[in-house]
């Protein structure tokens, strides 16, 4: 690592416009994963999709997060191959061109390609940039750093919508995609102050990247299908089926690959596995809190939709904070006390809003939601630290990209069991209603079965955090330069970026 940290002193005060440019460049791709959610009604009527294809239209939104997900391997290790700084030009390019399409889109299928396409190009800017930013700072500033970029990509996320509706309410949703266009040009001016290094000694496993990514792909649509757990048509399971083949190829290919896209001592290293699940399970409960909290507000509190908007407000807005506080006090307390204190945030939170009715008084509405917020934001920086811990500095990229894709995945599978098994609860509850005159006989236990599943869904979701805690205990920082010597390869013949 000595070369590695020459290289960085020479640079001394770049420091902070190398991690600037990398959070601009992550909170302008995190900006896009939620904009279009207030832009789809209008979007939809300008392309004349009709209400009842709803489903359909989704896909405007699902394409582009399956496609995000699917992006990250292939993205992660690339950079580490033919350098970072270049990779994330080439992925802020592609972003442009994506986005630029999409404000011409004439019609749905125009659109969710463009979305696809645009989504390669954000997706890939997440793992780049955190590999980025690790190499940028020497060890004791990596929490802090991850904190930063982590809470730039989340407070994308949180301004979406608002940022989207402004828009879209001054002058219209295409405007949107093409801000995007010298957002992201400017961006790759910035970074050619810095020194691309590509590695020469490193290879791309092409083969394993396009298996792991049509692998990703068939999990992420099979997950995403609500049919999944109401078991209303075989098709999922099948998709489903695929992806699990496609993994078990891909464990067979690697194994006998000389460079493989992802190394075994990242899956055999307990840091970077427990790193991993304790991510799948924060996305499962984050996904069920983003969407529960407004649907709950909507339907069942009555409420408007900006009142609606203000509730996961609330909640969303705590995660860039405790994502800066998590990474800032790692290097005092370690990696599992900051881990377990933000689990157990999300599951008090989460259980305490398990508790809402119908009416809730301020402070039983905001502190769960803000102290759930905070604890999804602490968990970021440790869990990411210890997942790049576990991987020399030439696989930083890959290392990146599987634990940011783990939580995707979670998301995923968290969305499918929150709408299917949602629904059949709503569905097993009220199969005894009948239809009646009086609002007792109707309305009300309607609404008691809708009460009863938002508090059971926040159970489930507090119930997995806490879980979450056990793998989080398995959880440390590894020693690189070890990790280095038992890939065999010399840590000194990493590259800065």
């Amino acid at each position: 690592m000595n070369s590695t940290r020459a290289r960085l002193s020479s640079l001394g005060t770049s420091q902070t416009a190398i991690i600037t440019i990398i959070c601009l460049g992550v909170f302008s791709t995190a900006l896009d994963q939620t904009v279009v959610v207030a832009a789809l009604p209008t979007v939809m009527l300008e392309l004349e999709i009709p209400l009842t294809d709803l489903d359909t239209a989704s896909w405007i939104i699902t394409g582009y997060l399956v496609s995000y997900t699917v992006a990250m391997p292939l993205a992660g290790r690339l950079s580490d191959v033919y350098g970072r700084v270049r990779m994330f030009q080439i992925a802020l390019l592609i972003f442009a061109v994506g986005s630029l399409l999409v404000a011409l889109a004439p019609n749905f299928t125009w659109i969710v390609t463009a979305r696809v396409i645009q989504a390669v190009g954000g997706g890939a800017t997440v793992p780049i940039g955190l590999a980025m930013a690790v190499a940028a700072v020497n060890p004791k500033q990596r929490g802090v750093t991850l904190g930063l970029v982590a809470a730039s990509a989340e407070a994308g996320s949180v301004l979406g919508p608002l940022y989207g509706g402004a828009l879209i309410e001054w002058v219209g949703w295409r405007f949107i995609f093409w801000l995007d266009i010298p957002q992201s040009l400017l961006l790759i001016a910035l970074m050619a102050i810095l020194r691309n290094q590509a590695n020469p000694q490193a290879r791309m496993d092409y083969v394993g990247a396009i298996t792991v990514g049509a692998a990703l792909t068939a999990i992420a649509i099979a997950l995403s299908q609500r049919a999944i757990f109401s078991f209303d048509s075989i098709l999922p399971y099948a998709i489903l089926g695929l992806g699990v083949v496609l993994v078990i190829a891909v464990i067979f290919f690697e194994r006998r690959t000389v460079q493989p896209l992802f190394a075994s001592f990242l899956y055999k290293s307990r840091a970077f596995v427990s790193a991993n699940v304790t991510q799948f399970m924060v996305g499962v409960s984050l996904v069920i809190a983003l969407v529960a909290v407004p649907l709950m507000a909507n339907t069942v509190m009555e409420k408007e939709d900006w009142e609606s908007a203000l509730h996961l407000v609330r909640l969303t807005a705590a995660i860039p904070p405790g994502a800066i506080v998590g990474g800032y006090i790692l290097r005092w307390t370690g990696v599992i006390p900051v881990t377990v204190t933000g689990l157990a945030f999300i599951g008090i939170g989460l259980l305490f809003m398990s508790g809402w009715g119908t009416e809730v008084e301020e402070f039983r509405l905001t502190a769960p939601l803000v102290l759930s917020g905070l604890g999804f934001g602490l968990v970021l920086p440790p869990i990411s630290v210890t997942a790049l811990s576990a991987a020399p500095s030439h696989y930083w990229g890959a290392a990146a990209s599987l634990v940011t894709a783990a939580r995707m995945v979670g998301m995923a599978l968290g969305l499918s069991a929150l709408s299917a098994w949602g629904i059949e609860r709503f569905y097993s509850l009220t199969a005894d209603v009948t239809i009646g005159a009086s609002f007792e006989e109707t309305q009300a236990p309607l609404l008691e079965a809708g009460v009863t599943v938002f508090q059971n869904l926040f159970m489930i979701a507090g119930f997995v955090s806490l879980l979450a805690i056990l793998p989080a205990l398995l959880m440390k920082v590894a020693d690189v330069e070890e990790t280095e010597r038992q890939a065999g390869e010399s840590s000194d013949a990493a590259p800065t970026w």
